[in-house]
């Protein structure tokens, strides 16, 4: 399965009081996320408003779950958002997908 996911802190962080200057930048904590779905070993990629990443389901959402609470170190609150396409017995999807759009693209011309 891919999934692309994007997840963001919002609030305060429970320790840390409002106006003290102690909140981090959203880039900060997304780059905390990040660093958990790299060091996982699962092919993934990241755009500017998206992360993918490829594996079985509970390799993923495993993961998944993991850089969400990275985030959430940030803020009092978490947003998450995800898509996934679910497809068994297929792997290398994550360039495979890209690789065939771009042959439709070169058959057109383009």
């Amino acid at each position: 399965m891919i999934v692309a996911f994007s997840v963001a802190p919002s609030g305060n962080p429970l320790d840390a009081p409002a106006g003290t200057g102690d909140e981090a930048s959203v880039h900060t904590a997304v780059a905390a996320a990040v660093k958990v779905v790299r060091e996982s070993g699962l092919p993934n990629r990241t755009s500017s408003m998206f992360t993918e990443i490829e594996g079985e389901w509970d390799e993923v959402m495993d993961v998944i779950k993991r850089a969400t609470e990275a985030v959430g170190r940030y803020g009092s609150r978490v947003s998450l958002v995800l898509k996934a396409d679910i497809r068994p017995g297929h792997t290398g999807e994550l360039t495979g997908k890209v690789d065939r759009l771009e042959g439709a693209l070169d058959a057109l011309g383009e």
